[in-house]
């Protein structure tokens, strides 16, 4: 089953899947990990899949089901809960990835580790693996945790108008809360944050410019 489609448009892109791994595993090497320990949380790993298609770096996102029982709906990346088992995130996201959206773990060229997320809504402490398909692998949703793959060309995420904030309130205190447009889809929530940080720490060039075309932020 093939991926949909979300914004952006073939072109050519100064990044070659070579070139683009060396970048992220450049700037990983360069910045320190923030690392949280879960306490009492629960600790959760996703995969934050890089691949190419029509020689263009795209990111994967799975669309939950409204039978989930968490972010149900959403337009999250593929993870879920750390296993005992597993014995490392990269493990956890790799398992979840094939469970949810039929991934072969053997295709993806793990390139390290992002910032830990603490989430507000529910108590998770996610992990973000960041991993690679030089060519573009066939998903296969499961239908029953995921409703279908979205692939977004990484350009369309690095566009000023792809992203917003809006100021919510909770617990009494206003917090920014991010929103990306991928054609009809959103992504919004824990996801958001962790793609805004992350293209932040890996395309900070073209982050400034979203962020100075975004305007002050400041709650209302």
């Amino acid at each position: 089953m093939g991926p949909e489609q979300a914004g952006g448009g073939p072109g050519a892109w100064p990044l070659d899947p070579a070139s683009l791994a060396a970048r992220v595993r450049g700037r990983l090497a360069g910045r320190g990990r923030r690392v949280v320990e879960p306490g009492d949380r629960t600790a959760a790993a996703v995969l934050v899949l890089f691949v190419y298609r029509a020689g263009e770096p795209h990111l994967v996102f799975a669309k939950r089901t409204e039978t989930v029982p968490h972010h149900r709906g959403q337009v999250a990346f593929p993870g879920g809960v750390v296993r005992e088992a597993d014995g490392s995130p990269v493990a956890t996201a790799l398992r979840e990835a094939a469970e949810e959206v039929g991934l072969d773990p053997r295709t993806v060229e793990v390139l390290g580790l992002f910032d830990d997320s603490p989430t507000h809504a529910t108590p998770f402490v996610i992990t973000p693996v960041l991993g690679l398909c030089r060519e573009a692998p066939t998903f296969h949703p499961d239908g029953r945790e995921t409703e279908r793959v979205l692939e977004v060309p990484l350009r369309h995420l690095l566009e000023p108008a792809t992203f917003h904030e809006e100021w919510w309130e909770r617990e009494g205190r206003p917090h920014r809360v991010g929103f990306f447009r991928c054609g009809e889809d959103v992504v919004w929530g824990a996801t958001a944050r962790i793609l805004r940080e992350l293209l932040d720490a890996l395309f900070p060039e073209s982050r400034a410019r979203a962020a100075g075309a975004a305007g002050p932020g400041a709650p209302p």
